[in-house]
Order: C-alpha cells, then sequence, then structure tokens
C-alpha cells in the first residue's frame, strides 16, 4: 500500500483539528439527535472537541510509541470510557471546565511534541485515567437507563474508531519528516490548550 505523502499528512492533521476545535462546548447530558441512543453517544464524542481532542492526541502518542502500544490504548480508552460513564450516570450534572480540558490539551499534546518515550505501562495508566475522568463527565445527568448505556456503548465505539485508525496511520509512519508533522500536530493540540487556559483564567 502506498504511503502517505507530506501533503496527504498534512491535510488529515489540519482536518481532525478543525473539526475538533470548530466544534461547539461540550456538554455533560447528550443531545438527541432522533436516530436513536448509539448514534447519540457517537455524535456527542465527534462534536465535543473537550472529548474528542484528548482521544485523538493519545492516539496519536501510542501510535508514535509502536504498535504494542497503539493496541493497548485501541482497547483501554475505551474501556475507561465506557466504564467511566457508568459510574456517573447515578451523579448530578457536571462539567470539567475550560481548566479541566486545558489541562489534558496540555499534558497530552505535549507528550506528542516531546516524543515522549512512555512505558507501556505508563501508556496503559495515562489511557485509563483519560477515559474514566471523560467518561465519567459524559455519564453524569443521564440517569441509569438502557438508552443511557445504549449511549455510553456509542461512545466507547467512536473513541475505538478513533484510536485505531489514527494510531494505525502513525504507527506506519517512518519517514522522519512525518513523524516530525505528528508532532507539529501535537503542538497545536498544546498551543489550543494554552490559549483555553487563557480564556478560563481571563473569565473568571
Amino acid at each position: 500500500m502506498k504511503r502517505a505523502g507530506p501533503l496527504q499528512m498534512r491535510a488529515f492533521t489540519v482536518t481532525l483539528l478543525a473539526v475538533a476545535l470548530g466544534c461547539g462546548p461540550a456538554e455533560a447530558h447528550l443531545d438527541a439527535t432522533g436516530m436513536g441512543p448509539v448514534y447519540d453517544g457517537l455524535m456527542h464524542f465527534l462534536t465535543s472537541p473537550e472529548d474528542l481532542v484528548p482521544a485523538l492526541a493519545l492516539a496519536l502518542l501510542a501510535g508514535l510509541r509502536g504498535a504494542p502500544y497503539g493496541r493497548r490504548a485501541m482497547f483501554t480508552l475505551p474501556a475507561a470510557w465506557l466504564l467511566g460513564s457508568l459510574f456517573g450516570f447515578s451523579a448530578a450534572t457536571a462539567s470539567g471546565g475550560a481548566l479541566g480540558a486545558s489541562f489534558w490539551f496540555l499534558l497530552l499534546g505535549g507528550l506528542v511534541v516531546a516524543d515522549a518515550k512512555l512505558s507501556l505501562r505508563s501508556m496503559t495508566a495515562l489511557g485509563a485515567l483519560l477515559g474514566l475522568a471523560h467518561g465519567y463527565l459524559n455519564g453524569t445527568g443521564m440517569g441509569l437507563s438502557v438508552a443511557s448505556v445504549a449511549a455510553a456503548l456509542g461512545l466507547a465505539a467512536a473513541v475505538f474508531v478513533l484510536v485505531v485508525l489514527v494510531a494505525a496511520l502513525v504507527v506506519r509512519l517512518r519517514a522522519q519528516w512525518a513523524r516530525i508533522a505528528v508532532r507539529v500536530g501535537g503542538s497545536w493540540i498544546a498551543a489550543s490548550g494554552l490559549l483555553m487556559l487563557g480564556w478560563s483564567i481571563r473569565g473568571v
């Protein structure tokens, strides 16, 4: 199979970030799309930059580290996200706020920029923590019901597909310029986190 060229890689990264950062703010509850709870959960993830971008950054980081890391993230993050959502069903509505979102943007974006040599255990713990935290926020205020469980499954499925696609793409990259392009994408994520942090502090 033909490897992605520099223009394709750049277009892929720009498109993902543009979609993520161009979406509206994430809500603790899921808005009904009229297409069923599973689709509601899937669309909530795809239209919530506070959820989508950190998951994207973790997938980029896992891909940079290699196939074993990608496989671990592929299962750890969605499973933790689903578990966190189940824990959040009985909690009152909550929001992580801009400060919480900026923390994940800065942390994961910075790790991608640094091409951090994390151990497999550290990557697993990071994925589990990210999934539990964001899943919990997604689950709060939904209440325990068949529909909410289906929505949580839709969320987890969306996370799984994103990690599989992005990590698999990055794992295949061998050229130095391509890996640098991924790290540049991480710098944009970290820069977005800085902007969010500044806005949240200014609004305090």
